[in-house]
C-alpha cells in the first residue's frame, strides 16, 4: 500500500504533490489500516450489542461490547497496523491502549448513549448508534494509539527521507494526464 501511494504521488496536482511526503504517506497508510481494524471492531461491537441487549439492556450491552471490541482492535493494531512498534509486556500495552482511549471511549459511548436514549430509530436498531460512536472516537483513538501506545510509529514516519523537490519536465506523463483531465472537465460543461 505504501509503495503504491508513493508511486501515485507524481500524478497528484502540483499543490497537493508538495504535501505528499513519505512521512505523511506512511501516516495515511497507518490510518487506513487503523480504519480497517476499526471496521472489524465495529462488527464485533455490533454483534456483542445485539447478542447481549436482551439480557443486559442497551447500556450494559454497550459497555461490554466496547471492552470486547477494544481488545480485538488492540490485538489487530498490535500485529498489523503498528507491527513492531511500542514495547513492554502485552498486558501492560493492552491496559495502556484502553487507558489512552478513554477520551475516545467518552466520545464513542457518549454518542452511543445519547442516540439510543433520544433517537427512537437508534434504540430500535443500535447499529446506527454504534457506527456514529465509532466515527466520533476514531480520530482521537488513532492519535493516542500512534503517539502513546505504539510510540515508534510516529518516530518511524518522521524518520523517512523527504521526497525530491526537483520539478518534472514540461510534458511529462503526470502533467499531460492532469491537463487532459482538466480539459475533459472544462469541455464537458460548455
Amino acid at each position: 500500500m505504501h509503495a503504491l501511494l508513493l508511486r501515485l504521488t507524481p500524478w497528484l496536482p502540483l499543490p497537493l504533490r508538495a504535501h505528499a511526503t513519505p512521512a505523511r504517506i506512511a501516516t495515511l497508510v497507518q490510518f487506513m489500516k487503523f480504519g480497517v481494524v476499526g471496521v472489524i471492531g465495529f462488527l464485533i461491537d455490533t454483534a456483542v450489542v445485539y447478542g447481549l441487549r436482551a439480557s443486559l439492556g442497551l447500556y450494559g450491552a454497550g459497555a461490554v461490547s466496547y471492552v470486547v471490541a477494544a481488545t480485538g482492535n488492540w490485538m489487530l493494531n498490535r500485529v498489523w497496523t503498528f507491527r513492531g512498534q511500542g514495547s513492554g509486556k502485552m498486558h501492560h500495552q493492552w491496559a495502556l491502549f484502553l487507558t489512552t482511549n478513554l477520551l475516545g471511549f467518552a466520545l464513542n459511548r457518549g454518542t452511543y448513549a445519547l442516540l439510543v436514549t433520544f433517537v427512537a430509530q437508534c434504540a430500535a436498531q443500535p447499529v446506527y448508534a454504534v457506527a456514529a460512536g465509532a466515527v466520533a472516537g476514531m480520530f482521537v483513538n488513532f492519535g493516542m494509539a500512534r503517539s502513546v501506545v505504539f510510540r515508534g510509529a510516529a518516530a518511524e514516519a518522521r524518520a523517512l527521507p523527504a521526497p525530491s523537490r526537483r520539478p518534472r519536465p514540461a510534458g511529462s506523463a503526470p502533467q499531460r494526464h492532469t491537463r487532459a483531465i482538466a480539459f475533459m472537465f472544462c469541455s464537458a460543461g460548455g
